[in-house]
Order: C-alpha cells, then structure tokens, then sequence
C-alpha cells in the first residue's frame, strides 16, 4: 500500500518564545498566514515551545504549545488541554485537523493543545522506547544497546513537571486533561490508565503496542481490578484493519495481531463493569499501523471533545459504543465522518 501523504511530512518546527518575556496569560497573535521566507524554518503558527527538564534523570525535555483561536479574547475563559506523545509528527497534525474541523462552524471544542517532546540531543525511537514502555523485556526489532521500561519515572515527570508547569502558565480547565498517544505512545497511556486513572479524565489509545513484553498490560489490567471497583474515565481506542497477522495478503501485518489485543482488553475492561467508565473501539477499515493515525486522531477529537450540541448523553453512548468497522462516509453538514451515530445535528 502506498505511504499516506501525511507521513512524508518532516517534523515541522514550532515558534519559539522565550520564558524570561512570556507571561502566564500571553495569547496567540493574531492569526500569520504567511511565513517568513528567505530559507527559514517553516513554523507552525501560534505556537510556542518550552523547556521541561526533569530533573530526577537529567534529560531535556520540551513541550509545545498551541492556543485556541479565543483565548486571547476570552480571558476568563478556561480550556480542556489535550497532551500528545510523538509530538514531532503528532503536535502539528493534531494542531491542522482542530483547526480544519472548525472551518465551518464548531465541531470540536477549543482546546489547549500541548505536545510531548522526546528528549533533546536523542532520536525519537531512543526516546520511546525507553520513555513509553513498562518493562525492560524490549522488542526483537530493537538494536542490542537499546533502553527499555522506564515508562514508571516518565509519567512522574509528566505529573510532577509537566502538567503543574501548563497548569500554571495557561488557563486551563484541570477536569478535563485529555491523553492521546499512538502505538508505544497508546502504551503509555494504558500504564496510565491501569495505575494512575485520574491523571487524565480522557485517553485516546490509538493502536497500542498491547503485545510488548508478552502482553505485559493485560496483567496490570487484572492487578488494577483486583484492588479497584471502578475506573473513572471516558476512553477512546482504535485500530487498522489491516493490523492483524493474515498470511498470503501484503496489506496485513506481519508480526503482531494488534486487532485482536485491542479487543481482547476490551472486552475485560467491559467485563469489569466499572460504573463511571466510558469505552468506544473502533476498527478502521482500509488501515494499517501507520496510515490509520490521522483518522484516529479526528474520530478520538470529536469523542472526547464534541461541541455542546453534539454531546450524547451516558445512555445514548452505552446504546452505540460497540467494536465496529468505520467506513470513510461524510454528511454534506458535517466534515467530521461519522462516528457510528455519535453526532447530533445542530
């Protein structure tokens, strides 16, 4: 299958701001829709990046930040933040499809949007592979030298440094932190879920690497439920079709059987019964590992982050979150494809 477009993008890089002039409620400047030329860097507009460092294991850190269209012009207003993993790629396109939801009219809900960097001076698999995973079990891909299951110390940075640091410099909404993580990145966010629930009130766990060490995570699934009686948050998972180990056909994959691992824990995390838990799977057809990030990252927006008008009640959404193949239909009202029935018309 040929690449999707959005994978030849380079990491694209954000607009530096320096901490010693910005202040806790410095707003986006009005809107740039040029950039600079004469060679320089492309920027994504609007957006600023801070240095994190984490200073239990010395390694640099940043995040990026983009502010919503209003913050400027509302400033009592607070914002649901939404922290994105592999924010090289995922900070930028997240930033564009936010932004093309609402060209005609509210979809999504404004947010905070702040991305995740690796850290400074490592390549990103260096980063992730040690940063987004439990256990140093590794994976047979990964070279001989390669750092593995220090997943544990990188969420303490994330509590601990991370979200006081936003919290404290943008005016967010605390209820409403978001998760979005893809692959090793969706890994993190289920350690975070199955140990630290209310980090986040919302998790979009897109394709995770369930099968990394044996399917460490299916274990910490039964850990948690064996000293827990309910999970408090509104989850969002998906998957490719197309990754799911099918001999004979190109299109699969051909190692693990992530199709299979992402129903498996769903079907325990519904069997648990937990009360204020709010689970949606969906299975995209026509997608692989890489290609099916973009789709997922629209479908999690507007199940998390639906406008007012759009929003179900906890009936409606028990009625329709079911395991379902997604195909790639729009309405002519709205340009977000529909989520098996999720959307009320405004």
């Amino acid at each position: 299958m040929r690449p999707p477009a959005w994978l030849c993008l380079v990491p694209m890089l954000a607009a530096g701001c320096s901490d010693k002039i910005a202040t806790r409620e410095q707003g986006p400047t009005p809107a740039i829709f040029w950039q600079r030329g004469r060679g320089q860097p492309y920027e994504v507009a609007d957006s600023a990046v801070w240095d994190v460092p984490d200073p239990a294991s010395a390694r640099d850190y940043q995040v990026f930040v983009a502010l919503p269209p209003s913050y400027r012009d509302q400033p009592a207003r607070r914002y649901p933040v939404l922290y994105v993993t592999d924010a090289d790629y995922a900070f930028p396109i997240i930033r564009q499809i936010a932004r093309r939801l609402n060209g005609e009219g509210p979809q999504v809900e404004e947010f905070i949007l702040v991305g995740l960097s690796y850290a400074k001076g490592e390549r990103g698999m260096q980063s992730r592979r040690r940063d987004y995973t439990p256990s140093p079990a590794g994976s047979s891909d990964s070279p001989a030298d390669a750092v593995h299951g220090q997943s544990a110390a990188y969420i303490t940075y994330l509590r601990d440094h991370v979200l006081p640091f936003v919290a404290g410099r943008y005016r967010t909404d605390e209820r409403r932190r978001i998760f979005l993580g893809h692959s090793y990145g969706g890994l993190l966010g289920t350690e975070i879920l199955l140990s630290d629930p209310s980090m986040f009130a919302g998790y979009v766990l897109g394709s995770p690497s369930l099968w990394y060490d044996h399917h460490y995570m299916l274990g910490r699934e039964a850990v948690y439920a064996a000293s827990h009686k309910d999970l408090p948050a509104r989850v969002y998972m998906y998957v490719g079709q197309y990754e799911e180990v099918r001999g004979g056909d190109p299109r699969y994959a051909k190692t693990y059987n992530m199709v299979s691992d992402t129903r498996l824990i769903e079907a325990k995390l519904r069997f648990r019964n937990y009360a204020s838990l709010r689970l949606n799977v969906e299975t995209f057809n026509d997608e692989d590992h890489l290609s099916v990030a973009p789709r997922g990252f629209t479908h999690g927006l507007a199940y998390l982050l639906p406008t007012a008008c759009d929003a179900l009640t906890h009936r409606e959404i028990s009625a329709l979150s079911q395991s379902t193949y997604i195909g790639a239909g729009e309405t002519k009202r709205s340009r977000i494809p529909q989520i098996a029935g999720f959307r009320k018309p405004c």
